[in-house]
C-alpha cells in the first residue's frame, strides 16, 4: 500500500473510531477577533555581511556599494574615493510583526529578504537595521545571524536548489524599541469581530456570553460583529475577555464546495446536497500523431533541405458512457466516494460538479481556484 492510500485509511478509521460527541467546539477566541488588538507591520533596509563569496555585485546592485560605504562611514572609517567591490555583503529588506500590546525590550523574530543579485545568504549576519511602522517611526531595531533553509549547490555544468537561499530569518533577532500606547482597559464597549461572518454564528455568540455571565451583556449588531456593553461590569475589559475567550461554541459553515485545478483538491462542506439528477460521462481519448517528412533536392539544384510537418488527429471514445441516475437521498460526499472506488480522477470528479452545479442539482456555493 502507497502513502496516500495508507495515510487515507487512517484517517477514516481516526474519524470512524470517534465518538458524536467527541468531536470538539471551537472557541470564541479561534473564530473572533477583538477590535483594536491588532498586529502592525514593520519593514526596514538593510545589509548582510560575511557571505561567502554570494553577495551582490556592484555592477548590478550599486545601492549595496553605497550603503556599506555610508555604514563604514558612520563607525569612523573613511572611504571617500575608494573602489570598494565586496563580494561577501547583500542589500536586504527586513520585515516584522509587530505584536499587540508589546513592549520595550520584548524581541520579536524577523524576515530577510534579498533585494540585490546576491545568489545566498547563508551564513551571513544582519547588521543593526532599525524596523519602522507605517507612520515612518521606528519600532524595533534588527542584528543577528540569518538562517537559511534553502540552498543552492553549481558545478560546472549543472545546478541544484531546493527552497530560496535568498531568503532567511533570524528568530528574536528585533528588540522593541518602542511601544504603541493603547488603554484598552478605559473602553465600554468591546467588539468582537467574526472572522467569517454568519447571522447563526453570531447568534450563538451572543446567547453563550449571556448565559455565561448571567445577564445582557453581548449583543449582535450584524452577522460579524457582536458588542460587549461593559458599563455595568465591575472587571476590567481584560478580564472579561479572559472570561469569555475560552467558551464553546457551534459554528454554523455554509454549504461550499472549494475546487483546487492546480492540485486536483476537492473539498466538500458538510451540508452540501443534491437534487434528483442523471449525470452521463465518457471518457475521450485524443491522440495526436506527428510524422514529419523530409523533402530532398534534386542532384546538382539550388534547393535546400526541408521539413514538412505531418500531424494525425485521432479522437476517440473509450467507452460507451455510463448513466447514473440519483436519488434526493443521496449526499454529494457518496457520489465522490463512488467516484473515487471507480477510479475517476480529481480533474473528472470537478468536471461533473461543475456540469451538476450549472444543471442546478448542488445546493451549495462552488469556489474554484
Amino acid at each position: 500500500m502507497t502513502r496516500a492510500p495508507r495515510l487515507k485509511a487512517l484517517i477514516a478509521a481516526i474519524l470512524f473510531a470517534l465518538p458524536m460527541s467527541a468531536v470538539a467546539e471551537p472557541r470564541i477566541r479561534d473564530i473572533v477577533d477583538v477590535e483594536g488588538v491588532r498586529e502592525n507591520d514593520l519593514v526596514g533596509y538593510g545589509i548582510v555581511v560575511g557571505l561567502n563569496g554570494t553577495g551582490d555585485s556592484v555592477k548590478n546592485s550599486p545601492f549595496t556599494e553605497d550603503s556599506l560605504s555610508y555604514m563604514l562611514e558612520r563607525l569612523g572609517v573613511n572611504v571617500q574615493g575608494e573602489d570598494i567591490k565586496p563580494k561577501n555583503v547583500a542589500a536586504v529588506l527586513v520585515t516584522a510583526t509587530f505584536p499587540s500590546f508589546a513592549r520595550n525590550g520584548s524581541t520579536i523574530d524577523v524576515t530577510v529578504a534579498s533585494i540585490g543579485d546576491a545568489k545566498s545568504l547563508e551564513g551571513g549576519t544582519l547588521i543593526l537595521t532599525p524596523l519602522k511602522g507605517a507612520d515612518n517611526e521606528v519600532y524595533a531595531v534588527a542584528q543577528g545571524s540569518i538562517i537559511v533553509s534553502g540552498i543552492n549547490v553549481q558545478a560546472a555544468g549543472a545546478s541544484e536548489s531546493r527552497g530560496s537561499p535568498t531568503t532567511g530569518g533570524v528568530p528574536n533577532g528585533a528588540r522593541v524599541e518602542r511601544e504603541i500606547n493603547y488603554a484598552f482597559n478605559d473602553r465600554n464597549i468591546v467588539t468582537l469581530a467574526l472572522r467569517n461572518p454568519d447571522f447563526t454564528t453570531a447568534a450563538r455568540i451572543e446567547e453563550t456570553i449571556n448565559k455565561s455571565v448571567g445577564f445582557q451583556m453581548a449583543s449582535m449588531r450584524d452577522s460579524g460583529t457582536i458588542d460587549l456593553d461593559l458599563l455595568d461590569v465591575t472587571d476590567s475589559p481584560s478580564r472579561v475577555l479572559a472570561s469569555i475567550e475560552n467558551l464553546s461554541v457551534a459554528v454554523s459553515t455554509p454549504a461550499r464546495i472549494v475546487i483546487d485545478e492546480k492540485s486536483g483538491t476537492i473539498v466538500l462542506g458538510e451540508d452540501v446536497t443534491i437534487s434528483k439528477v442523471a449525470i452521463a460521462q465518457g471518457n475521450i481519448s485524443i491522440k495526436i500523431v506527428e510524422s514529419p517528412i523530409v523533402s530532398q533536392p534534386n542532384p546538382f539544384s539550388q534547393g535546400e533541405t526541408t521539413t514538412v510537418p505531418r500531424s494525425q488527429i485521432t479522437i476517440g471514445n473509450t467507452g460507451s458512457g455510463n448513466i447514473a441516475m440519483l436519488d434526493e437521498n443521496v449526499s454529494l460526499s457518496q457520489l465522490i466516494t463512488g467516484l473515487n472506488a471507480l477510479g475517476v480522477s480529481p480533474q473528472e470528479m470537478a468536471d461533473i460538479i461543475r456540469a451538476m452545479k450549472a444543471a442546478g442539482a448542488i445546493h451549495a456555493e462552488l469556489v474554484v481556484r
